[in-house]
């Protein structure tokens, strides 16, 4: 169960009390945030609807916590639910539920988060003409077109020839320049999308590394292009946050072609093979368990677990607050997550490939997917190879 799925089994929890007649609430919210438990809480995955509706119930919290409680454990794939704190709802999944998230990432492909949560609504972006702020309409439009949108685009002038050679702007964009005569970063319909412009001409860096230049800090941050850390966006190393988003993406490539050549194929599952006991650090060493080479620890893996499983409450987010530097950040962190897991997904010397190996490489492939999607809805190249 993804967390927009989540969210949709509480909000049904929640209509099917009013309906029934066990929660009196004139106006049902659109939608529930579920996210992961904060301090105090346990589970998978928690909620404050009860805290949200206590008032226009005009029931305590806890009370109402504990009716969505009940109705919430009859609920397939939900294992256990726990009312914390003063109404807080911590939701358990069933022992699969990650197996299940891998499937859901890996049937979806670069689509995963996708959605029609804003099917129907036109919603129009203006852009000074300025190449930054060009580049940030192009990303807020492709994410917003990822959750049902249909954005409509002007700009104060038409777009430079560079900027659609270059930096990959559409060429077909309307001059308007009456539209949008505010500041900001465009929240609003029709607002302005006015970022703090580069200082220097971004095209020299080429289409990849400028577009992440441009989008990766907050509109309102100057980006670094031009100065003394200009040239770090091309740099292949670690210190490039670009760099490491694509060699873990090109690193789940590779892993699918060398199991394929020891004749494994990636099938979702168990971390760490069956029966064995905890994890143990061998000197300097990986993580190992014994016969199955070395393993990420529980806490690596369930990390990536959890930003894989937030993937579409991130580009949710960044459709909504029109800042592809959310989707930007999610990315270095799903790719920072990743790479512990990689050195342990082939097996080693004389190994054979065993059913952890599989999970390993099912949950490398559905961590590389999400961020080939991720890097394609800023415009930006997820090569195979790197």
């Amino acid at each position: 169960m993804t967390p927009v799925e989540l969210s949709r089994t509480v909000l049904h929890a929640v209509r099917r009390a009013v309906d029934e007649g066990e929660l009196a609430v004139a106006v049902l919210p659109e939608r529930v945030v579920v996210a992961p438990p904060g301090p105090g809480g346990c589970g998978d995955y928690a909620t404050s609807v009860a805290l949200q509706l206590a008032r226009p119930a005009g029931q305590p919290a806890p009370a109402l916590a504990e009716l969505l409680r009940t109705r919430l454990l009859r609920t397939d794939g939900i294992s256990d639910v726990v009312v914390t704190g003063p109404g807080f709802l911590n939701i358990s999944l069933d022992g699969d539920a990650d197996g299940r998230l891998v499937r859901d990432i890996l049937r979806a492909g670069p689509r995963y988060g996708h959605s029609d949560t804003l099917a129907g609504q036109t919603v129009d972006l203006h852009a000074a003409h300025d190449a930054r702020a060009v580049v940030l309409m192009d990303a807020v439009a492709r994410v917003l077109r990822s959750q049902g949108a249909r954005p409509r685009l002007t700009c104060a002038g038409p777009p430079e020839d560079a900027w659609v050679r270059i930096l990959g702007v559409p060429s077909d964009i309307p001059s308007d320049i009456s539209a949008g005569t505010g500041t900001g970063t465009g929240t609003g319909t029709n607002a302005p999308l006015r970022p703090v412009p580069a200082p220097a001409d971004p095209t020299p860096l080429g289409r990849d590394a400028a577009r992440w230049a441009l989008l990766h800090p907050a509109p309102h941050d100057r980006p670094h292009i031009g100065d003394s850390r200009s040239e770090q966006h091309l740099a292949q190393s670690e210190t490039n946050p670009l760099f490491r988003v694509r060699y873990a993406h090109a690193r789940t490539r590779a892993l699918l072609r060398n199991a394929a050549d020891l004749g494994f194929t990636p099938e979702p599952g168990p971390l760490t093979p069956e029966g064995d006991g905890p994890l143990t650090f061998d000197g300097d060493g990986p993580l190992t368990s014994e016969g199955d080479g070395p393993v990420t620890s529980d806490g690596d893996a369930q990390g990536l677990i959890q930003l894989l499983a937030d993937h579409p409450r991130v580009l949710a987010a960044t459709a909504a607050h029109r800042a592809p530097d959310r989707l930007a950040r999610h990315l270095v962190a799903v790719a920072d997550a990743l790479a512990p897991l990689l050195p342990s997904v082939l097996p080693l010397g004389d190994e054979k490939p065993s059913a952890a190996h599989r999970a390993r490489l099912a949950l490398a492939e559905a961590a590389g997917t999400v961020l080939a999607g991720g890097l394609s809805l800023l415009g930006i190249d997820a090569p195979e190879h790197l």
